[in-house]
């Protein structure tokens, strides 16, 4: 059984299974685990927004969907017709990944609208702005999260979990130091027990992504790396 500060804990997870190998029963499974843990939401990717909206109906959990992972290197008309689609079969929240190239081109303007049309298609539903912080040096960072706060996101998020390194505990100092109070923070990528949990909680994130959430719960440490 959850002890309180275990519960506190779920309520930051979005549980996350987002492998492209993933099947019906897995997601189902994934729906049944949130509810029973407590957990935020679920993070899928889009085909599977209506089944968990099926499945989630009477429960709390959220459904958020990704948009351009893992690469985010998509056009901004396919992000957002890829988040029209989610928003139309369900999904509460969005999680996308900026374009990176663009932000190593310096086309800051251009990365901006890409964000924006993602905004503006999720419908004032929570958009989170995924930086793949491992690709970027700390200029780059700044500058992602200073568009994703000018494009009107709600959340930067450090990572997919499917690049070279997830989160860490100096590229969220540095998010929180450019984006203030002003954006909340989610630390996704390498999460894999408590501890680090704890850890990032503590220096404020307002959310995990993690595919370790109920090992995390049970004081144990995953194998898993995102």
């Amino acid at each position: 059984m959850n002890t309180s500060k275990n519960l506190n804990i779920s309520s930051y997870i979005d549980h996350t299974l987002l492998k492209p190998e993933a099947s019906q029963i897995q997601i189902e499974k994934l729906c049944q685990e949130a509810i029973e843990n407590h957990f935020f939401a679920v993070c899928v990717n889009s085909y599977w927004v209506s089944l968990c909206r099926k499945i989630l109906s009477n429960s709390q959990v959220k459904i958020c969907s990704v948009i351009g992972f893992p690469l985010g290197a998509m056009s901004t008309e396919a992000k957002s017709f890829e988040t029209s689609y989610c928003i139309d079969a369900g999904a509460d929240e969005i999680d996308m990944v900026l374009n990176i190239g663009l932000i190593k081109s310096k086309e800051l303007i251009l990365a901006e609208q890409d964000i924006k049309m993602v905004v503006n298609a999720a419908q004032g539903k929570t958009v989170k702005v995924i930086l793949e912080t491992c690709l970027l040096n700390n200029e780059e960072k700044i500058n992602a999260c200073k568009i994703s706060l000018s494009a009107g996101a709600h959340f930067v998020k450090t990572s997919t979990g499917f690049s070279t390194s997830g989160a860490n505990l100096e590229d969220i100092k540095l998010m929180r130091e450019t984006v203030g109070h002003q954006m909340k923070l989610k630390a996704s990528g390498g999460i894999k027990n408590l501890s680090q949990a704890q850890a990032y909680i503590d220096a404020g994130v307002s959310r995990l992504g993690t595919s370790s959430g109920i090992e995390i719960l049970n004081g144990l440490t995953a194998n898993s790396n995102y």
